[in-house]
């Protein structure tokens, strides 16, 4: 087990985490500035423990609302818990940090190193909406702490995860800053960009991978076992899901349908016989008056609803020359587009794709879209909850990765 320990940095909600321990990977620390996402490691490590023990008894009782999570989290070894680290890193912060891991590592080498620091900064989005275009931004250089951690960790191998814009941010600037740091402490790296839906994500989502080996002899980027992805979002995915209003709330909910074959092949539903967070932000009528719009346009002709093709008393944007797509139908028949933190403020990106429920998706679709099992349980609330997942890396993406650096690290 000692060659599977692993640091993971900027953990968010532990999507990329949830792939590597599925593979058997252990964790030694997730270091992570957001309360929630702490809150939600915390609580995914307890049903990991839990699992193991073979007693998941406490985790169903807690999502049902029966103990409290200070009483979940009493049940799970001390250590467990507090192997989640609340910190932003900061030069003021990461000696205090270092101490930490340090006292968890208890003398055993840490293997791998995994993560990638906020996004936003390298983000196309990010950019187009910040007037100085992310210049400046502190962010833009998380990448130097992410150095110094492997500096003096000196795992064998590390995982550097982040979005497509990293390719172009600065002309190339921070990409190449980073590929000279990693190799200045002693690493070798290879980048691809994957895209999750070879590995059974229902979702367009591409991003740029980093593998790094210690050690200066150059390494093709491994080849990572894909698998045949015809399913579908609406048959495959959602179908199994209650009805919902805009505003409704299914906390505790059953299922209307048996397990179909995506779901038990991905494990998307792993055991747990209840749906926990299926809850739907509430609308006004402007908005289900668009999104019955948007929706029969895609139903009836697989059209994308442009905002300047809206009645004018529908229309409150005075641009109606930039970002036409303001609004967007999921589509049923095949995948979802990309998924992003921007679901936390408003779900016009996001329409369920149903003329009977005309509201945008629940925490729980978002979460499955995304890959994440239904006994995943992402605390602080609606909202918390929809960032978490949009910020998050896709678990059978992860899971993927994880196969094979498994492999590398075995010699294979």
């Amino acid at each position: 087990m000692n060659n599977l320990r692993y640091i993971d940095l900027f953990a968010g909600a532990g999507g990329l985490s949830e792939g590597f321990i599925r593979e058997g990977f252990v964790p030694v620390t997730h270091l992570e500035m957001g309360k929630d996402a702490c809150d939600t490691l915390r609580t995914r490590l307890s049903y990991h423990h839990l699992r193991q023990t073979k007693n998941l008894n406490p985790y169903y009782s807690y999502l049902k609302k029966e103990i409290s999570r200070n009483e979940l989290w009493d049940m799970i070894p001390r250590e467990i818990i507090q192997s989640v680290l609340h910190e932003e890193i900061t030069s003021q912060t990461i000696g205090n940090i270092f101490q930490q891991i340090d006292e968890r590592l208890d003398s055993k080498n840490v293997k791998l190193i995994i993560g990638g620091p906020p996004c936003q900064a390298y983000s196309l989005i990010g950019r187009s909406r910040d007037p100085n275009r992310m210049n400046g931004d502190k962010r833009n250089y998380l990448f130097r702490f992410y150095g110094e951690f492997l500096s003096r960790y000196k795992p064998q191998y590390f995982v550097f995860e982040n979005v497509l814009g990293l390719l172009s941010a600065g002309t190339q600037m921070y990409l190449n800053e980073m590929i000279q740091l990693f190799e200045s402490i002693g690493y070798t790296t290879t980048l691809q960009v994957l895209n999750a839906e070879e590995y059974g994500v229902l979702q367009r989502r591409r991003r740029v991978i980093i593998i790094g080996r210690r050690g200066k002899n150059k390494f093709p980027f491994p080849k990572i076992e894909t698998i045949e992805n015809n399913w579908q979002i609406e048959k495959d995915l959602f179908s199994d899901l209650p009805k919902l209003k805009p505003g409704e709330e299914l906390n505790i909910a059953e299922y209307t349908k048996p397990i179909n074959d995506y779901q038990r092949q991905t494990g998307i539903r792993n055991g747990i016989d209840f749906i926990t967070q299926h809850i739907a932000r509430p609308h006004n009528e402007r908005d289900l008056e668009i999104y019955s719009i948007a929706i029969n346009k895609w139903l009836n002709g697989k059209n994308r609803l442009r905002y300047d093709e809206l009645p004018k008393r529908l229309q409150t944007h005075n641009n109606t020359h930039a970002f036409l797509d303001r609004f967007k139908v999921i589509n049923p028949e095949g995948h979802s587009h990309t998924v992003v933190a921007h679901i936390a403020k408003d779900g016009h990106y996001y329409i369920y794709p149903d003329l009977n429920q005309v509201r945008s998706i629940s925490v729980r679709e978002a979460a499955r879209i995304q890959s994440f099992p239904d006994s995943y349980f992402f605390e602080g609330g609606r909202t918390a909850a929809f960032k978490q997942i949009g910020n998050a890396v896709p678990p059978l993406m992860a899971s993927a990765l994880a196969k094979t650096i498994y492999k590398l690290l075995n010699g294979e």
